[in-house]
């Protein structure tokens, strides 16, 4: 079967995924990019494919789900 990648991509107030090399979506922090992700792995695993998340951490100047805190 094939395979269907997703991955977290942006920072602080842009996210989005990039699915087999394709951005899509734009979200407003990074968990929500990952549990859109999560969704459309779900139904990729119903078909057979092989799935792989990947999602950036934390890189010292944005929070850990990647939303601006005033």
């Amino acid at each position: 079967m094939g395979k269907a990648y997703y991955d977290i991509i942006g920072s602080d107030d842009r996210w989005g995924i990039r699915h087999d090399d394709d951005p899509t979506g734009e979200y407003a922090s990074k968990e929500a990019a990952f549990e859109a992700a999560c969704a459309a792995a779900s139904n990729a695993i119903k078909f057979g494919h092989e799935v792989r998340i990947t999602v950036p951490g934390n890189e010292g100047s944005e929070t850990n789900l990647g939303v601006i805190t005033n």
